[in-house]
């Protein structure tokens, strides 16, 4: 029974009709139309129909964001980082205050449940601000020894102005994860948010001015990928880059640093994360009940959603069950509805490139469950199910990102360890299990930047996030990810 007490679908539709959505540019604190007078409409996933029109930035707008950003880093580099991360911590306390605004933001741009985005994806993101501003003036330099009695200081340094590209899927969080340890850093920032959500970043950005950041310090710039996103990844202004997204587009980004600058390029490019289980679970229902919510949660718009079961042969029939019975708790519905623990796909783009997966699914092997559109109106998909595929299908080796489970069974601990890294990607991977010697054989064996026993999708902000291969390189999260914002100085002071 809902909380009477809490907001109810009603009341978050009120609110959706009378929001103020934002539409330029935000650039050294101001907002400004397209140079070119352009724009793009962002749609609202659960119902198919434009939201807004928003402007889209070109080059001539990428230009003018990373001149504000320089001109705006010598004054914040300068700072102490004890300044940087009081300003940083007012901002998660800012972001706190206007949780509801931010919720509806994430929730009319892409479709996330209400429910989501007020307790995991704004709380998230000012947790990360927080975090970096509070851990900033706690890292030391290096006082390495050297030979002759001479004193070598080793200290980090920001790098100047870092572009970040970050997706639709956590649209503010990894917009976070970006950004707090850049700024923590001294770095100023351009980012360019996915075409299909960048409301609410685009107000991320004005609170940050709210919170005392200096004008030009963040900046925002929407725009298409083939546009904005390779001006970000050409210009010779920007230092550093970091990118979440696809491993096609990160390839490009690499590209376009050689072509370029030879700016430092981190990637975290999405993964094909499989959860093993073993028939020693010690509880098989809570292992069924973790399995759907990291595939079905988020609408399998994550990308570290654990895609892959690998199910031990003498417990599979009796998993799926499981799995099928769990998996009815994310049947989507309105967004708007706190009740609704599913929402929409992303796009009409998305949803048909998930339901041709599904139609292979079909093909190759059995559909236990879903596989179909829910409704006309909306980009709605049931949660999907397949057994019986073999190894080289394209549902279980591509990243197909959307509410698509592949079942694998397996007989022998060493046969799951060969079928779960038999991936190009390696970002993260679960392991179900009561014995700890095979948790820690297994855990180690496996090729995946995170491996989570007895849960899935385990991460904080104080551990590294990221991954091997075609997941990219350069974690995310945690003290680790200051590393990619800053390069190491050495002064060293001879003796007399």
């Amino acid at each position: 029974m809902s909380d009477p007490s809490e907001p109810t679908a009603d009341h978050w539709r009120r609110r959706a009709a009378e929001a103020t959505l934002p539409t330029q540019s935000f650039i050294g604190g101001a907002w400004c139309p397209a140079a070119s007078g352009e724009s793009f409409t962002v749609v609202n996933p659960a119902t198919g129909k434009p939201l807004v029109e928003v402007a889209a930035g070109d080059t001539a707008d990428i230009d003018a964001a990373v001149a504000a950003a320089a001109e705006a880093f010598p004054g914040w580099s300068g700072l102490s980082a004890t300044e940087r991360g009081t300003l940083l911590c007012r901002f998660a306390d800012l972001i706190g205050d206007h949780i509801d605004e931010l919720a509806l933001l994430v929730t009319l741009e892409m479709g996330k449940p209400i429910g989501d985005s007020l307790t995991v994806e704004v709380p998230g993101a000012a947790a990360v601000f927080r975090y970096y501003g509070e851990v900033i003036d706690k890292l030391a330099g290096e006082l390495p020894p050297t030979s002759d009695g001479s004193v070598a200081m080793v200290r980090r340094v920001p790098l100047g102005v870092v572009g970040a590209v970050v997706p639709w899927n956590f649209p503010l969080d990894i917009a976070a994860w970006k950004v707090a340890p850049a700024l923590a850093a001294g770095n100023t920032v351009v980012l360019k948010p996915a075409e299909e959500s960048p409301l609410s970043v685009l107000r991320l950005a004005e609170l940050a001015i709210e919170a005392g950041i200096p004008p030009g310090v963040f900046n925002v710039v929407p725009g298409l990928g083939a546009t904005a996103g390779r001006a970000l990844g050409l210009h010779p202004g920007v230092a550093c880059l970091t990118f979440t997204g696809s491993t096609e587009v990160g390839k490009m980004f690499l590209r376009y640093s050689g072509e370029s600058n030879m700016k430092q390029v981190w990637l975290e490019c999405g993964g094909k994360s499989p959860n093993v289980v073993f028939a020693d679970c010690a509880d098989l229902d809570k292992a069924a009940t973790m399995a759907c919510f990291g595939i079905f949660g988020n609408s399998g718009e994550v990308c570290s959603a654990n895609s892959r079961l690998l199910v031990q042969r003498e417990i599979a029939d009796d998993f799926v069950a499981k799995i099928v019975e769990h998996a009815a708790r994310y049947s989507p519905g309105d967004p708007l509805d706190p009740a609704s623990a599913a929402g929409p796909i992303v796009s009409g783009k998305q949803l048909d490139q998930i339901l041709h997966y599904a139609q292979v699914g079909a093909a190759d092997g059995t559909l236990a469950m879903g596989g179909n559109r829910i409704g006309k109106s909306g980009y709605f998909m049931e949660p999907t199910v397949v057994t019986d595929l073999s190894a080289d299908s394209a549902v279980v080796t591509d990243e197909i990102f959307g509410p698509v489970l592949a079942v694998i069974p397996f007989d022998s601990e060493e046969e799951a360890i060969a079928l779960a890294n038999d991936t190009p990607y390696g970002l993260a991977a679960s392991v179900w299990t009561s014995n700890l010697d095979r948790a820690l054989r297994v855990s180690e064996a496996l090729h995946a930047g995170t491996v989570s026993v007895n849960t899935v999708d385990a991460l904080s902000t104080g551990t590294p996030f990221g991954g091997f291969g075609a997941s990219g390189f350069g974690p995310d999260l945690s003290v680790h990810a200051i590393d990619k914002f800053t390069g190491l100085k050495t002064t060293w002071l001879a003796k007399g």
